[in-house]
């Protein structure tokens, strides 16, 4: 049975889902209890993808003569590092690996995006998943939740760097004093709240932008496909590459700010 142009772009737009509450696949719910699978199935397959692959080249580096993988590893580590160098200029361990972790698994999640429309829930279907969405950045609640495990991070580094005093004083003081303290809490509250709604927000509308391009594409006729959906592919291309870069540096921007003092 063929659908509708209105239900072809509804049906890709619907997530695999998992009732909570009555433990049962389902589609298009929402609520707190409801569970995007195929989101967290995807978001899992390229964080394992990121650290088996990066874990067997590490176990296998050829210093002579390196293949074009470990060449390519060892560039994005090496972007990855200066990045972190020039942005946060404190010592430590944990940034640069964090940097690392971001843009490679965020890049991987949106590549999925330039697969053909229809091949990851044909694949699925295969196995009774529909509804099936391939690119995990193109859901809210995986940028969202991204972003809120780095706000935590934000608060542990201004602790760390300014600790618990020298944190409160910033908060009540800056940038207008003690007499106006309240107007002071508010601007941090507000400051502070909006970076991670920015990374969720900024990262979730490009990809599910491009997804949705991608699926419009599709309804073209087929002889007008392949031009356009590989001219939208080239250009994604560069998409997917600096939304993952944008999301790593605000990070670190982000953890510099809240380390050092002001």
């Amino acid at each position: 049975m063929s659908m509708s142009s209105a239900d072809y772009v509804q049906h890709h737009l619907n997530f695999l889902q998992l009732d909570l509450s009555t433990m049962k696949l389902t589609s298009g719910t929402t609520g707190f209890w409801v569970l995007n699978l195929d989101s967290m199935m995807m978001s899992i397959a390229m964080g394992l993808l990121f650290l088996v692959s990066f874990y067997f080249v590490a176990r296998a580096v050829k210093v002579k003569a390196p293949g074009k993988f470990q060449c390519a590893v060892e560039l994005v580590v090496e972007f990855v590092d200066k990045a972190v160098t020039d942005s946060f200029h404190a010592p430590s361990r944990f940034i640069a690996p964090l940097a690392l972790t971001i843009f490679v698994w965020v890049f991987l999640m949106n590549a999925m995006d330039l697969l053909p429309v229809d091949f990851v829930p044909d694949v699925a279907g295969i196995f009774g998943l529909h509804h099936f969405r391939a690119v995990a950045t193109a859901d809210p609640n995986i940028t969202f939740g991204m972003s809120i495990t780095v706000f935590f991070l934000i608060i542990f580094y201004n602790f760390k760097g300014k600790g618990g005093i020298g944190f409160g004083k910033e908060i009540l003081t800056k940038p207008f004093g003690w007499k106006l303290f309240p107007l002071n809490v508010l601007f941090r509250v507000l400051e502070d709240g909006v970076k991670p709604l920015s990374l969720s927000l900024r990262l979730y509308g490009n990809l599910f932008a491009g997804e949705l391009i991608f699926i419009l594409i599709a309804l073209l006729p087929w002889w007008t496909q392949w031009p356009l959906g590989a001219a939208w592919a080239i250009f994604h291309i560069l998409i997917i590459v600096v939304q993952a870069f944008i999301f790593m540096m605000l990070t670190i921007v982000y953890l510099s700010m809240a380390y050092h003092h002001h």
